[in-house]
């Protein structure tokens, strides 16, 4: 059983309007860099030039946030489901 990855609304174009999508990988980041080469651009949407998780990005590992996981390293296995959620700010 694969891994779902949920994917946002802005990250779609990528994926070819799908909103999910199976990955493979042991750890998160082996399941992004498994996402770049199914869904070339996915990458550098989710991880800054030094590699780490762009500031506004917030993965969930099966609901937990990867902040608070061991982030990129944290360990992943198949039947796992992950959401890529954009951070929302704003208000006053």
């Amino acid at each position: 059983m694969p891994i779902r990855v949920r994917v946002p609304t802005p990250l779609r174009r990528f994926t070819g309007g799908n909103d999910e999508i199976t990955a493979e990988g042991d750890s998160i980041l082996a399941v992004i860099e498994d996402m770049e080469r199914r869904h070339p651009g996915m990458r550098e949407r989710l991880l800054d030039d030094k590699g780490e998780l762009r500031r506004f990005v917030n993965i969930y590992l099966n609901g937990d946030d990867i902040r608070f996981l061991d982030q990129l390293t944290s360990k992943v296995k198949d039947g796992d489901d992950i959401s890529i959620v954009p951070a929302i700010a704003g208000g006053n």
